[in-house]
């Protein structure tokens, strides 16, 4: 499950944990995880822990899933692919 979220994410855009869940049958919970896992692999990494004001600065503000924080298993929390990004 873990390859599959990894090309889920290589597909451009973005995403919302409780989608990605979706998509992968499972729970937004479990996601987070595999995004930490990911995370400690160096294949994502986490830019920002919650929406803030610089958000409409920011260039992806008007696509950013990230801005729906209070909805359960979003949280806000913005991962973005690193340099390393070929499949796990």
């Amino acid at each position: 499950m873990l390859h599959r979220l990894l090309s889920l994410l290589q597909e451009g855009g973005t995403r919302r944990i409780t989608d990605l869940a979706r998509q992968l049958d499972t729970t937004p919970e479990l996601v987070e995880a595999m995004l930490e896992d990911l995370a400690r692999m160096g294949y994502v990494k986490r830019v920002a822990s919650q929406c803030s004001e610089t958000c409409s600065a920011c260039p992806m503000s008007q696509t950013c899933a990230a801005g729906a924080s209070g909805q359960a298993g979003d949280g806000g929390q913005i991962w973005v692919l690193t340099e390393n990004r070929t499949a796990a």
